[in-house]
């Protein structure tokens, strides 16, 4: 194994010890199923109505989770994630039925994943698995719940400011149109969002 390779599953270990030790034979098993892969940006990596078959883990770049339409204009971007995050379409993973929503990559991606299949595995075998689907079944919640609260608490205004007070990076690296979709306004209301802040 390289020692890149250990790098980028250091990683990994060291996100999932922030909530629950892991055994060497656990971490082993695990990590022996875990696939690297280098997504290029603006890629979909997964397409609306196909079944989602892996969860992954970001150990750097950033994506989105949106709605698709015939006309852009008219995507719902509905949430974004960022390095040191579990990302999946998990409802279609946990169902096996088509997605309603796609995933693409904003910036290059890296991210490791695992199959459906050989999760199952590592349910059975280890005590990982359950945190795993735990980890990634929280943060779809909250990227659902966190947009639908900000969206009746907030003006656009602060929904604008607390995305970037979040993660200041995503300035430079998201287009305003996903943005002003995230937020909830057209882009004309960002734009004069922004002229009010500056």
């Amino acid at each position: 194994m390289s020692t890149n390779t250990e790098k980028t599953l250091e990683i990994v270990r060291n996100y999932l010890e922030q909530f629950a030790v892991v055994s060497d034979s656990d971490w082993s098993f695990f990590s022996s199923k875990l696939s690297k892969h280098v997504v290029p940006k603006k890629t979909t990596f997964l397409k609306l109505g196909k079944v989602e078959n892996s969860i992954s883990f970001i150990i750097s770049g950033l994506v989105r989770f949106y709605i698709p339409n015939i006309d852009p204009s008219k995507e719902i971007t509905f949430g974004f994630s960022f390095k040191e995050q579990f990302i999946s379409a998990y409802d279609s993973f946990l169902t096996r039925k088509p997605s309603l929503y796609e995933i693409e990559s904003l910036t290059e991606t890296v991210i490791l994943s695992i199959g459906y299949d050989d999760l199952q595995e590592v349910y059975k075998t280890t005590q990982i698995g359950n945190l795993i689907g735990r980890l990634t079944a929280e943060r779809l919640f909250l990227l659902k719940s966190r947009r639908e609260q900000k969206l009746l608490q907030f003006t656009a205004k602060e929904r604008y400011l607390n995305l970037f007070k979040d993660h200041p990076e995503i300035i430079k690296e998201i287009p305003l149109k996903y943005i002003s979709s995230y937020i909830g306004v057209t882009p004309q209301g960002l734009s004069r969002i922004r002229k009010e802040i500056s």
